[in-house]
């Protein structure tokens, strides 16, 4: 009541200024409804929840916004946005009151408006299948059990992308990172019986399908291949603060670094302090180099222009068999159409040190070294589509980096898109799109000998080359926890079997 009466009373105090209003006007209609946009909780802040529009031939002057929950919003010109992440817990519906004044200065009608907040089941998140004949639940499998699922409903997002993780140095708590289209979950999933989602970070400009995130230390990159979106820099310690009965925070980023707009993916050396952006528009797309020894002061290192657009990399202190390079910090850029390999141990002068190819390249897509750096295991995005036959991984001999060579080429049981691979002792976790994830035993393949040891296939409906399923695996905690960003379906855990 008592913003009603507020509202009111500027409309009279504006009425009675207003000398140009006669006793005998046509006030104007508001014509966009009494039910603003519905939001699904922990969605993020800053939503729109209504646009207050007039007839076509009515101009409006002024657009106001008062009653009950006017506090809670923020009017733009004419479009209304809730301030807070929407929680169902906290409140579940809201109710304001708008009106418009035209040029000529007739008040419109006061119009009530009201918006409701979608409730999410936050407590059935524990799913725990063997894998028993073939199937956990509903999930073809072969060696690893399905913990836990969250659908994309309950993360805030449309679709998903890129995950990572980290391990909080001092409480030994396991947190996955989940890339959205419209911003990064934090999950905690130190209680496999029930992961939570912490907290959220919105996107730095406008939603993009391309979002990702590496750590350094106790902080997060994230980059995205949305416009003008940079790289949010966040401080990972912020998650330790969020009780198990609190709700999801949202956050705003700790530092920001403006030197790129777009980016498709971001790499960075823990042995250095480097980070590496791939894809951005600077250096014809090559990688530009970034200090981040203090992460919440990044600073521009140069880059690297001098070959074709770089999707990915992977950029190690090398300590490999070629003694020519122990120590340097060496980069392997997988550039659409070329394996590149080159020395930016001085920022201000890289060097290439050799490039190659393979036969029927699709999209040089992404590689990761074997954890002695003998070989490079390279994933094609495109072979598949264009040239048929089941998944292909091109392994790569880089005994000597002078001179590189294609060593084998590994074809798994599916037709199913590779994207993105990882090392993890003698294991290969590759992340399969519409054949899920597949686990590949690597420990022979100095003797041309890969072997498939399991799989979880999150997008059970087929195994065809298509960009639906897996988009990424992390396999890196030391609990065994093994985390999946799916595209279509949202995050899930898996372990495997015992």
């Amino acid at each position: 009541m008592k913003k009603s009466i507020t509202l009111t009373c500027i409309l009279l105090f504006i009425y009675s200024c207003n000398k140009s209003i006669s006793l005998q006007y046509t006030p104007p209609e508001i014509v966009s409804g009494y039910t603003g946009i519905d939001l699904i909780e922990n969605s993020g802040a800053g939503q729109t929840v209504y646009i207050i529009e007039a007839p076509l031939n009515v101009e409006v002057a002024v657009y106001f916004i008062g009653g009950e929950d006017a506090d809670l919003l923020t009017l733009n010109n004419n479009t209304v946005s809730l301030n807070a992440n929407p929680d169902f817990e906290v409140k579940s519906s809201y109710n304001f009151e708008v009106i418009v004044i035209d040029l000529e200065g007739n008040i419109s009608e006061i119009q009530g408006v009201s918006f409701s907040i979608i409730d999410v089941d936050e407590t059935t998140q524990f799913v725990l299948n063997f894998c028993e004949n073939g199937f956990a639940g509903e999930y073809p499998c072969n060696n690893y059990d399905l913990i836990a699922h969250l659908d994309l409903t309950t993360l805030g997002g449309d679709s998903g992308n890129d995950c990572w993780g980290w391990t909080d140095p001092t409480s030994g708590k396991e947190y996955a990172l989940m890339g959205l289209n419209n911003g990064t979950s934090f999950i905690d999933i130190s209680d496999l019986e029930f992961p939570r989602i912490v907290g959220f970070l919105p996107t730095h400009t406008i939603n993009s399908s391309w979002r990702d995130i590496k750590t350094y230390g106790n902080y997060a990159f994230i980059v995205s291949e949305a416009s003008g979106h940079g790289m949010q820099i966040f401080d990972l310690t912020k998650l330790r603060n969020i009780s198990a009965n609190q709700a999801p925070e949202t956050f705003i980023s700790d530092a920001h670094y403006d030197g790129f707009g777009n980016a498709h993916n971001i790499v960075i050396n823990k042995a250095q302090g480097y980070a590496y952006a791939v894809g951005t528009n600077t250096y014809s797309g090559g990688p530009h180099f970034i200090d981040i020894s203090n992460p919440l002061t990044p600073v521009a290192a140069g880059g690297y222009g001098e070959d074709a657009y770089s999707h990915d990399a992977q950029v190690v202190t090398y300590n490999g068999p070629d003694n020519d390079y122990t120590g340097k910090e060496i980069l392997i850029g997988s550039n659409e159409n070329e394996v590149v390999i080159v020395d930016v141990t001085d920022k201000m002068n890289p060097t290439q040190i050799a490039k190659t190819d393979y036969p029927n390249i699709g999209y040089t897509h992404q590689g990761w070294f074997t954890e002695d750096q003998n070989y490079f295991i390279l994933g094609d995005e495109l072979d598949e589509r264009n040239f048929g036959g089941n998944t292909r991984n091109i392994v790569f001999d880089f005994t000597d980096l002078d001179n590189p060579s294609v060593h084998l080429n590994y074809y798994g049981p599916t037709s199913a898109i590779d994207h993105n691979g990882y090392v993890k002792e003698n294991d290969y976790y590759l992340a399969n799109y519409s054949a899920g994830i597949r686990v590949i035993d690597i420990a022979n393949i100095n003797n041309q000998t890969m072997t498939e040891t399991g799989y979880f296939d999150t997008y059970p409906s087929n195994d065809n080359a298509s960009f639906n399923g897996v988009w990424n695996v992390y396999p890196y905690f030391e609990s065994g926890n093994i985390i999946i960003s799916d595209i279509n379906t949202g995050f899930y855990i898996v372990r495997k079997s015992e």
